[in-house]
C-alpha cells in the first residue's frame, strides 16, 4: 500500500481588504469588540461579479499544480470542499475540470463545513493508498460575504467570516515513513442546529414558501452559531482529536513541529497551544488577517506556512478542524 504526500500548494483571497473599522460602520460593533472576542482585525470579501467560490478556488489550484510539478492532465480526481458553492446544484469540484480544462476526471464535492479540507485530505489520502490514484486535487475554497447579515442583528456571525481558497495536490509516496501518516474523523450530529444555515433547504423551506413570504425578518436565510456552545465543545474536540492521531502512530506533543488548526477563533488557537504547552513557533495562525474562511482556512494557513519556511521536510504536521455539523477531524502528517 503507497502513502500520499503534499506535492504542490496554493492560495488565493480577494483583493478587497475588510477592516473591523470597516464593518463598525455598517453595524453597531468596534475594532476592540471584535478583537477580544475572535482575534480578527481584517478579512477579505470578494468584489461582486469578480470571483466566485470556484474562481477562487481554479486560482489556488493552478498555483498547487505549478508547485507540484505537473501538468493539469495528470491530475486524476479533484475534491472540492465548500458550504458556499457557486450553484445549488452542480457542485464546484465539475466547474475547477472545466475551468482548468482537465481530462474528464472524477469531481467530488465535500460539504463539511470546517472540517471540509479535513476530510476532504482524507479521501484523497485513500484514494492514493489504495493506488487508485497518483495525483489527487483538492480544494477548499469559500464566499462567505455574500451570504452575511451586515446589520447589527448579525454582528456576532458577520464579523468573523472571510472569503478566500487554498489548494493542495496530493500525490503517492513510495516511502512508508513519508506523507500522511493518519486520518482521524468524527461527527455529532445532536448538535447539527447549534451553527447552521436552515434555508433555502427543500426540507424546510420550499421554493412557493420562500416566493410567498419573503420577509425581511426571516433569519433563517442567515448563518445562526450558538457561540458559547460551539467555543465549549470545540476546544475539547480539538484536543481530543489531536492526541487520537499522535496515539495512533505512537507520538506525543513534544513531536509536533507545526500545528495547523482550522481559523475559527483566535481564543481556541490560543486555548489548544496553552492547554499543549506549544511555543508560538510551532502553532501558525493567520485568522487575524483573513478571517474565518470555513474549508479553505487549514490550506490557506498551511501554505502561508510552508512559504514562510515555517515547514521543512521531515517536519511533524498536524492538521485540526472542528465546524458545523459538528464535525471535526485531524490529519498526521511527515512532511
Amino acid at each position: 500500500m503507497y502513502n500520499s504526500r503534499i506535492s504542490g500548494l496554493g492560495f488565493y483571497v480577494p483583493d478587497h481588504v475588510v477592516t473591523n473599522d470597516d464593518l463598525s460602520k455598517l453595524m453597531d460593533t468596534s475594532d476592540a469588540w471584535i478583537q477580544e472576542r475572535t482575534g480578527i482585525q481584517e478579512r477579505r470579501h470578494v468584489v461582486r461579479g469578480k470571483d466566485t467560490t470556484t474562481s477562487m478556488g481554479v486560482k489556488a489550484a493552478k498555483k498547487a499544480i505549478e508547485r507540484a510539478g505537473i501538468d493539469k492532465d495528470e491530475i486524476e480526481f479533484i475534491i472540492f470542499a465548500t458550504l458556499s458553492p457557486d450553484y445549488y446544484f452542480p457542485g464546484p469540484g465539475v466547474l475547477v475540470q472545466r475551468d482548468l480544462d482537465i481530462k474528464t476526471v472524477g469531481a467530488l464535492d465535500v460539504r463539511n463545513q470546517c472540517s471540509g479540507f479535513v476530510y476532504a485530505v482524507s479521501v484523497a489520502d485513500q484514494y492514493i493508498k489504495s493506488g487508485m490514484y497518483k495525483n489527487v486535487l483538492v480544494i477548499g475554497s469559500e464566499l462567505h460575504s455574500g451570504g452575511l447579515d451586515f446589520t447589527t442583528r448579525g454582528r456576532g456571525v458577520s464579523v468573523i467570516f472571510g472569503d478566500g481558497a487554498g489548494a493542495a495536490v496530493l500525490t503517492r509516496e513510495e516511502d512508508p515513513k513519508k506523507g500522511i501518516l493518519s486520518s482521524h474523523l468524527h461527527s455529532e450530529g445532536k448538535h447539527a442546529e447549534e451553527l447552521s444555515l436552515l434555508a433555502p433547504g427543500i426540507g424546510h423551506r420550499w421554493v412557493t414558501d420562500i416566493l410567498k413570504d419573503n420577509d425581511p425578518d426571516d433569519e433563517s436565510y442567515y448563518p445562526y452559531m450558538n457561540g458559547q456552545f460551539v467555543f465549549k465543545n470545540a476546544v475539547v474536540r480539538f484536543s481530543e482529536v489531536i492526541m487520537e492521531g499522535l496515539e495512533k502512530n505512537d507520538l506525543k506533543v513534544e513531536d509536533i513541529d507545526m500545528l495547523i488548526p482550522h481559523q475559527a477563533n483566535l481564543r481556541i488557537s490560543q486555548f489548544i497551544q496553552h492547554k499543549f504547552r506549544l511555543p508560538d513557533d510551532k502553532v501558525y495562525n493567520n485568522i487575524m488577517k483573513y478571517g474565518n474562511t470555513t474549508a479553505a482556512s487549514i490550506p490557506i494557513a498551511l501554505t502561508e506556512a510552508w512559504e514562510e519556511g515555517k515547514i521543512k521536510e521531515g517536519d511533524l504536521v498536524v492538521l485540526a478542524a472542528f465546524g458545523s455539523g459538528f464535525t471535526w477531524g485531524s490529519v498526521i502528517i511527515r512532511w
